[in-house]
């Protein structure tokens, strides 16, 4: 159907999410153990998703590149965000044009299904056919598996744990999926932070749902003199013994219990400490079921100890001790994860000296590290906290996931290309191309530079808010983009990847087997030579790596990939700068709190 057609859809659901809202926190606080605080902004995101979403479907005839949609995405979204995260999931492939099976997590099947319901009823009433969503019971058993690997499943989308989406993978290894998932997230409050401030945001972001967020602020970093204030200290504990633990349909609770009773992970954070750690509050358990527990406080957490590095996902915080902003950061960026992190400080050159290094893909300011708002703070994470080609959600390039790209009709464009570029292009005219291969090259370039004027090169704050910059960027990836030339691959798509990695410089290294890579040396370009079998072991020991393919793919490449939690990218390269320009980079989403108490301050170089 038009694209038009799909999102009026789906606006069509988001009224039916909004004309629901009751029957969506009555079923949340009883299957899934949610305060009515924390699932009623939970259906205001879910109804951001499917309006945000219908904009992208308009907005993928946009592109020079002619965008096909899948026929078929599976969607297995977690039990903690049982109405946001799967509305996000449909409504994303719905938008793209792809048919929808959905595999909620057992725990919160009645969620799932009156999600469901809200679609079909949707579908339904603008003319599309409801059974484009289907819902499907089954773990991650045979039946599971059968489904997430079946070939005519073109896409996944998981939001869960690491080790799931290893799992998933390992059952297919070129499985296509779009994951976002786990997170060890630090709050750095230093000595020029505002201690009411700081307090506040730090135990909300820690305990909000009891922690069972994967944005959650599972440690906090103190600072130098931070770290030893005792007002800080006291407030800290003064606040997270005022929470009241209990069920989630008690309007008196301030702090719902766990969906389950705790993992081993989960057990051993409530329970046991690491040498010299210590409770400034210790967490009780409160029931015999162990769903309900008090939250917890542990001191003194070393830089690579077991709680630093591992995610718990319950109501535990580690105190680290840092002696400088530098290292802070550094214990901040090492834990393998890269979701959210924050700091908060009213020096603005520590602001910028945390934004310009900050490892995760959702930073935030002398704000909490939790709630991302759809379009405003599109959310998903760097390094173990993605799988898959790293479009954050609720974000611009999102929808554009679910489907192929092929070239389009292409035109000259009136732009000034960068030096470097057009000095590469006229080195590319002795190469001996046709005249359509210069052609395409030469628009393939202006295609990288009006994308980079308009997207990739800039910054973007959409909402537009007075109190609150939301910042949306582009960033280099954090390791070299592996370019694999396969002997297959043409030498105008690997001149096209060549003007890209100029375009971002971004770090890139091209690599090929000796035969190929002798080739593409004697023609003047940059390129490894790597064994198909070396180039595997390679891919195995990255580290949350990029792989984009140029031709075929080797044997072994994406069992490797799987290994390191890396990704092979290996569609076709195209003319389109909006498509091609995306390996190089990562996404972040930059929040900023602009006032103190309301008085709007000028902060860091943001809006400067």
């Amino acid at each position: 159907r038009p694209a038009e057609d799909r999102a009026r859809a789906l606006e069509a659901v988001a009224d039916e999410l909004a004309n629901r809202r009751g029957e969506f926190i009555s079923v949340a606080a009883y299957e899934a153990n949610k305060t009515v605080t924390q699932t009623d902004p939970e259906i205001s995101e879910a109804i951001d998703f499917c309006t945000y979403y219908a904009q992208s479907a308009r907005l993928l005839e946009s592109y020079a590149a002619e965008f096909t949609p899948y026929r078929v995405t599976v969607v297995t979204p977690p039990w903690n965000f049982p109405v946001a995260i799967p509305t996000g999931g449909i409504a994303a492939a719905l938008a793209a044009g792809s048919a929808v099976i959905i595999k909620p997590a057992p725990q919160v099947v009645h969620c799932a299904k009156l999600v469901v319901e809200a679609f079909r009823a949707g579908l339904e009433a603008q003319g599309l056919d409801p059974d484009l969503v289907q819902l499907v019971f089954t773990d991650e058993g045979d039946a599971g598996r059968a489904l997430i690997s079946h070939a005519d499943v073109d896409a996944v989308i998981l939001t869960g744990a690491s080790d799931t989406g290893k799992l998933f993978r390992s059952w297919k290894p070129e499985l296509n999926i779009m994951a976002e998932t786990s997170g060890k997230n630090a709050l750095i409050i230093t000595p020029s932070a505002d201690p009411d401030l700081a307090i506040q945001d730090l135990y909300l972001s820690a305990f909000g749902h009891s922690g069972q967020k994967c944005s959650a602020s599972s440690l906090v970093i103190f600072v130098g003199a931070a770290g030893e204030s005792q007002r800080l200290r006291s407030q800290l504990v003064d606040a997270v013994k005022t929470l009241i633990p209990g069920p989630g349909y008690d309007i008196t609770t301030t702090m719902n219990g766990l969906a389950e009773a705790p993992s081993e992970k989960l057990l051993r954070g409530l329970t046991q400490l690491e040498p010299d750690e210590k409770w400034l509050v210790k967490p009780e358990k409160l029931n015999e079921e162990g769903t309900l527990w008090s939250p917890g406080i542990r001191d003194s957490v070393r830089p690579g100890s077991w709680f630093h590095v591992n995610e718990c996902f319950g109501p535990v915080l580690g105190i680290m001790h840092a002696e400088t902003l530098e290292e802070a950061i550094e214990w901040q960026n090492s834990t393998g994860y890269g979701l959210t992190g924050g700091i908060h400080t009213l020096d603005n050159e520590e602001i910028d000296y945390w934004l310009e290094r900050v490892e995760v893909g959702n930073a935030y300011v002398n704000r909490g590290i939790t709630g991302a708002i759809v379009q405003r703070q599109s959310f998903g994470g760097w390094k173990q906290s993605v799988m898959g080609p790293g479009a954050k959600a609720g974000g611009p390039n999102y929808v554009a996931q679910f489907g192929t790209w092929s070239e389009g009709p292409l035109r000259p464009f009136d732009v000034d290309i960068s030096q470097p570029v057009a000095a590469q292009l006229r080195a590319f005219g002795e190469l001996g191309f046709s005249e359509e291969d210069t052609a395409w090259l030469w628009r393939a370039a202006e295609l990288d530079e009006l994308a980079w004027q308009q997207e990739f090169g800039r910054q973007h704050d959409r909402a537009g808010l007075v109190s609150e910059a939301n910042v949306f960027r582009y960033r280099p990836v954090l390791t070299p983009l592996q370019v694999r030339i396969g002997s297959d691959a043409e030498l105008r798509d690997v001149s096209r990847l060549a003007l890209a990695a100029t375009r971002t410089d971004s770090p890139v290294r091209f690599s090929a087997a000796p035969e190929k890579a002798a080739e593409l040396r004697s023609l003047g370009f940059k390129v490894d030579s790597v064994s198909a079998d070396s180039f595997a072991r390679e891919v195995a020991r990255l580290e949350s790596g990029r792989v984009r393919a140029v031709g075929s793919v080797e044997p072994g490449v994406f069992e490797a990939a799987v290994e390191s939690n890396s990704v092979v990218l290996d569609q076709p390269v195209l003319a389109d700068g909006r498509r091609e320009l995306l390996p190089f980079l990562l996404e972040q989403a930059v929040s900023v709190t602009m006032h103190r108490f309301g008085i709007i301050r000028q902060v860091s170089s943001i809006r400067a």
